[in-house]
């Protein structure tokens, strides 16, 4: 099936054969290689730091099926290697984000394969400060993990292992205490909203945020945490034929839809229609940057809609390669009010450093609830691209390289980004990127243009070119 190392994890489909798949053994590795990592790290000459965290380590995990099971390995590595661990049971990974730094831990582990389908799972690896492991960091594992260079600790030096489930009351009540999230505009507001939490963690986390924010009339579809999920977990419009009923059926102000670790936001708006993955990130940092001036990230494959909201609000944008590392590496060094990526996910750097679909909806509630009319109408505020998105299967016989150099010359007259694979421009701005992807074995192309018609038509003739290179 499939194993892949990259700046999002070590993420696999569970069971099958070692070095292939996420199998015990390969679990037992990795963490054991990360353990080995951040224990390193505390005797690292360069580290000048006094206070170096607790030989601590912070996990929780999404609701999928096999994550009881790779828990109890994961955990059970982690005490091996002489890390006590601070088990959060159920939680997003924003959530685990945040309690790395508040239990001022070495690091974290998310057990989660995000939009994957259920039969994949992987561990998401933070640092002390609750953000992803940086490339050289990740390298950093793999040659651990590869060489097999970790010592495992005596009886007396075995980790201790505490569970504390609190951590999604702390996160909340952090984003209640953000100074641009208004309670009272969205109690005022009485809304109505449909939550698609895909049986995941979600459905515990998006429901108990909504009612401190004081929405009292929700309707939950799909929130029992089973990992059975419903439908395709990815929040793409093709999925969420469910809710889009259901807010028509309920007569309801919005509906919510959440990947299964949280971090991923997509919304509803009242006349069934979709308010635009891509366009989540645009709205919230149009209402931050009503109040505070500034710079914005995302990341390549996402819309120029936030660059243009960005610019009329007075900020600079920029870009990232994707991945939610490169992005928060790119936010700090321009500063940025807020960034993200285009699939849903939103970064506030002063709550934390992380995708964060749960920040995202207090502060989208806010806006619309000062902005004061429907949610199709505030979309209709903002400029109206389309992106198409595509994608091609990979196979061992394909080196992507030697595509993006074909592609690459085919194009030569066009604009070229070549940072993450490789992104064309058109005429007008329209754009296509292609890359390959960090949690699939797939070549992703994404392609926006002012019309649906025409994005569609620059990703199908990219993708004839490469089935013609092929």
């Amino acid at each position: 099936m499939a194993l892949i190392k990259s700046i999002s994890g070590i993420r696999g489909t569970i069971g099958n054969t070692v070095g292939n798949d996420l199998t015990p053994i390969d679990l037992v590795k990795f963490t054991a290689a990360y353990g080995t990592f951040l224990l390193q790290s505390l005797h690292n000459p360069s580290d000048n730091k006094p206070n170096h965290p607790n030989k601590t380590v912070v996990i929780g995990r999404d609701a999928r099926i096999s994550g009881e099971m790779v828990n109890n390995i994961v955990v059970g590595t982690l005490q091996s290697v002489g890390i006590s661990v601070i088990d959060l049971g159920l939680a997003t990974t924003p959530t685990v984000e945040m309690a790395v730094t508040a239990e001022n831990a070495m690091g974290g582990i998310i057990l989660s394969a995000s939009h994957n389908p259920k039969e994949w799972n992987a561990l998401k690896l933070l640092n002390k400060k609750g953000e992803f492991l940086s490339k050289a960091s990740g390298e950093r594992v793999l040659q651990i993990a590869e060489k097999g260079s970790f010592k495992f600790a005596e009886v007396e030096e075995v980790g201790a292992y505490a569970s504390k489930t609190h951590y999604l009351d702390y996160h909340i009540e952090k984003i209640l205490q953000h100074e641009l999230v208004d309670l009272e505009a969205i109690k005022a507001r009485n809304f109505k909203i449909v939550v698609d939490a895909v049986n995941s963690v979600g459905g515990i986390a998006v429901p108990a945020l909504l009612k401190a924010l004081g929405v009292e009339t929700i309707f939950e579809l799909y929130c029992e945490p089973t990992g059975r999920f419903p439908h395709n977990p990815e929040p793409l419009p093709q999925y969420l034929s469910a809710i889009s009923n259901e807010v028509k059926r309920q007569n309801a102000d919005l509906g919510i839809v959440v990947d299964p670790d949280v971090d991923r936001l997509a919304l509803i708006c009242e006349d069934g229609e979709m308010f635009g993955e891509e366009y989540t990130l645009v709205a919230v940092a149009d209402y931050v940057l009503q109040h505070r001036k500034g710079n914005t990230v995302s990341n390549l494959s996402s819309t120029k809609a936030l660059k243009e909201v960005t610019e009329k609000a007075g900020g600079e944008y920029h870009t990232a390669a994707v991945g939610e590392v490169n992005v928060v590496e790119q936010m700090k060094a321009v500063e940025a009010v807020i960034g993200g990526e285009g699939n849903g996910g939103i970064i506030v750097p002063d709550l934390h450093y992380g995708r964060d679909a749960l920040v995202g909806i207090a502060l989208f509630l806010t806006h619309l609830a000062k902005f004061g009319e429907s949610c199709s109408l505030l979309r209709s505020t903002y400029p109206n691209y389309h992106i198409s998105k595509n994608k091609i299967q990979l196979t061992p016989d394909i080196d992507m390289n030697v595509i993006l150099e074909r592609v690459a010359k085919k194009y030569k007259n066009f604009p070229q980004i070549t940072i993450d694979g490789l992104k064309l421009i058109f005429d007008d701005g329209d754009w296509v990127h292609l890359r390959k992807s960090n949690t699939e074995p797939i070549i992703r192309i994404y392609s926006e243009s002012s019309s649906q018609t025409t994005a569609n038509f620059m990703a199908n003739r990219i993708i004839q070119d490469i089935q013609e290179m092929v």
